[in-house]
């Protein structure tokens, strides 16, 4: 928007000074330059180290890929008006007819390139169209704006050198190990070669944007590589008492399918649910990440509160599970008090509500104001947390845990560890340290109204 406002203002400057077609037809040229350079400054510019924060660093990578192409484009409209007024007494009808078509192409744009445009040609690929498109309007609308041989000179060379950087800048990032690429409407998608942890086998890997959000082996389904999913085992193995009855589980991102491929394989009876908003990251799971095609899994591709305040099944799940939080974004809706209370709904009165998250135990303010919104709901000391970190220092992934009816949490310590027999991934933070944390913290409830 800065880009487009200074563009604007030096525009109509060009525009007093340079009122001809040749001058239009520069600036759709050069704003078609923009537009092919967007990709290979990212590349170059977007794996450069800088010793920022992360606001500060999306700003410097913005401004830098960004703001030259959006001044330019911000210059063409000025050129525009001032080459269709010849008739002062029509200025307010042109003037209103070139922005009311403006603003409609960036409505039809946006929604375009939203919905449609992107997962269907990808960034790259779309970023290479609407260069050519404004070349190709240089010439259309520039008139003479170059001679006709130094036009036939400039597309002999222009067109194989374009080709060329096409082969360059406008591929796919991948790396040897990835053999599926996909831009989705909400997600970069990468299916690739992972080694196993500890053992030297390969394993599947889903990258969602820059990050690994699941592995899974193909040959068994068993394997849970993330601790957190192995504390969503562990309790519900104790709650459920090792499946002896049948129970049904909510799980609020999809992704990998790996802990409900889990389950499926070593609880048959279970019924599993898995709402996962991205029907692509569905497609490539069951494609590729070892979920079979007669699965008893029901998928529901949508956002996750939406399918929770439309769901018709008050009172019949056991078990919640949510799995849409990383340490880069949250989706705030799926945080809020009036969410837990949601979700409470549709538990049944022993039932649990899991949730994973990344947080700084020293300095993290968003783990305890989320114990404290849950604590609204299902009341206070109901509310439990179990790390992978036992000496809870750094950043590190937790479990939340949250449950109407009081958890025996010492019970479940020694059922799964067999009274200390045997190691268990998680580690119970005890209820008067975590209440300290609450206190010591500034904590608040998380609201709709109110998320920072």
């Amino acid at each position: 928007l800065a880009g487009i406002s200074i563009g604007a203002y030096f525009g109509g400057i060009l525009a007093d000074r340079y009122p001809r077609a040749s001058t239009l037809g520069w600036l759709l040229f050069l704003s078609g330059i923009g537009a092919f350079s967007i990709s290979p400054l990212t590349n170059l510019i977007g794996a450069a180290n800088f010793n920022t924060s992360l606001m500060l660093r999306i700003m410097i990578l913005t401004t830098a890929i960004f703001f030259i192409p959006s001044t330019l484009l911000g210059m063409i409209s000025p050129v525009v008006v001032k080459l269709t007024l010849d008739n002062l007494n029509k200025t307010g009808n042109i003037v209103g007819k070139i922005y009311a078509f403006s603003t409609l192409g960036s409505i039809i744009g946006t929604f375009a390139t939203g919905f449609y445009l992107i997962s269907w040609m990808g960034t790259r690929n779309l970023l290479l169209t609407v260069g050519g498109a404004l070349v190709v309007s240089a010439l259309v609308f520039g008139g003479a704006f170059v001679k006709r041989k130094s036009l036939a000179l400039f597309l002999a060379v222009a067109v194989p050198l374009v080709w060329a950087f096409h082969g360059y800048a406008f591929k796919a990032p991948v790396d040897e190990k990835t053999y599926f690429f996909k831009e989705s409407d909400y997600f970069t998608i990468k299916v690739k070669k992972h080694i196993r942890a500890g053992r030297d086998r390969e394993v599947e890997a889903l990258v969602l944007d820059h990050l690994i959000h699941s592995i899974n082996d193909l040959n068994d389904p068993s394997y849970l590589d993330y601790d957190y999913i192995r504390i969503y085992e562990e309790v519900l193995r104790w709650h459920s008492g090792g499946g002896a009855q049948p129970f049904k589980c909510l799980f609020i991102g999809g992704g990998g399918y790996t802990f409900p491929r889990f389950l499926e394989a070593k609880y048959p009876g279970a019924a599993l649910d898995v709402v996962e908003i991205d029907p692509e990251v569905t497609k490539a799971a069951f494609r590729f990440l070892g979920v079979p095609e007669n699965t008893k899994i029901r998928s529901f591709n949508e956002d996750g509160r939406w399918f929770v305040m439309n769901c018709k099944e008050k009172g019949s799940y056991d078990y919640i599970f949510g799995d849409a939080f990383n340490d880069i974004s949250i989706p705030y809706h799926l945080t809020t008090v009036e969410f837990a209370r949601m979700c409470a709904e549709l538990l049944k009165p022993d039932g649990i509500l899991m949730a994973n998250l990344i947080d700084s135990f020293e300095k993290g303010l968003f783990m305890p104001a989320y114990i404290r919104t849950l604590e609204e709901v299902f009341g206070k000391g109901k509310v439990h947390l179990l790390t992978i970190n036992p000496d809870c220092k750094g950043i590190s992934t937790c479990v939340v845990v949250a449950s109407r009816k009081d958890l025996d949490m010492q019970d479940f310590v020694r059922a799964i560890s067999e009274n200390g027999k045997k190691a268990m991934t998680s580690h119970l933070l005890a209820a008067e340290r975590l209440q300290q944390l609450l206190r010591d913290r500034p904590s608040f409830v998380l609201t709709d109204d109110y998320v920072p």
